[in-house]
């Protein structure tokens, strides 16, 4: 008996994955950014992401999108939903809803566009989002300042900072990750070190040493990234 075919009474739209990619890079927290290759607004920037296929997983889709943009693994990265986005004049084309994705990862490769795309780069939070800030397709501005500010937050409450530290890392390479990601000039070392080391099962130190740039080496740490901080680390919200 063949399959029963049903016509929907409800409009049919599409689904996309899009992505905030957020890597530090010279001392600079920035994200990853594609030159649209085709309509509609071609030529502009965009955030990284692309049409969920009718029989995938919109996880999947995502990670897809992320190894044929960024050359990125799961393994290399940590990757959380954002939001849903459903405006209905967002996309030219059509409705199309996505949902967007924050993906964290440390000592990300240089980017090779994919094939919808003319090209592929890092560019500083500070400068796509800053007082000239670059223009992105769709809606992906407010993405971008919403996927930058679930980032921060989350640095509040759980390790997910060692997510842009290397997998052995000494405690004021913890500290500069947190004062780049929340925009601050510099955090008290001091205080810094009492707080991180008073929070149970956050770091783990791994016996090994490491020479910084200043000073005498210094011991190294790895984190259990998804730990609830308790105290949380509150950033200056001045």
């Amino acid at each position: 008996m063949s399959a029963t075919k049903y016509v929907s009474d409800f409009p049919i739209f599409s689904v996309t994955a899009d992505l905030v990619v957020l890597t530090i890079r010279d001392d600079r927290l920035c994200v990853l950014l594609v030159k649209r290759g085709g309509a509609p607004f071609k030529g502009g920037m965009a955030l990284p992401g692309g049409f969920v296929q009718a029989s995938e997983d919109i996880e999947r889709a995502a990670y897809r999108e992320l190894e044929e943009e960024a050359g990125l693994k799961p393994e290399d990265v940590v990757l959380e939903q954002l939001r849903t986005y459903g405006a209905a004049d967002r996309d030219p084309r059509g409705r199309v809803v996505t949902v967007a994705w924050v993906v964290l990862t440390a000592d990300a490769p240089e980017p090779t566009a994919g094939s919808d795309a003319a090209d592929a780069m890092w560019l500083p939070v500070d400068e796509v989002l800053g007082g000239s800030p670059v223009s992105l397709a769709f809606d992906h501005a407010q993405i971008l300042a919403d996927g930058i500010e679930r980032a921060r937050s989350k640095l509040e409450y759980t390790g997910l900072a060692a997510a842009f530290c290397p997998p052995e890392f000494t405690v004021a390479e913890l500290r500069r990750v947190y004062e780049i990601v929340w925009g601050v000039d510099t955090l008290d070392p001091g205080n810094f070190h009492r707080k991180v080391m008073a929070i149970e099962g956050f770091l783990r130190e791994t016996g090994n040493m490491k020479k910084e740039a200043r000073g005498r080496p210094s011991r190294t740490y790895v984190a259990e990234s998804g730990v609830p901080l308790h105290p949380p680390m509150r950033r200056d919200r001045r």
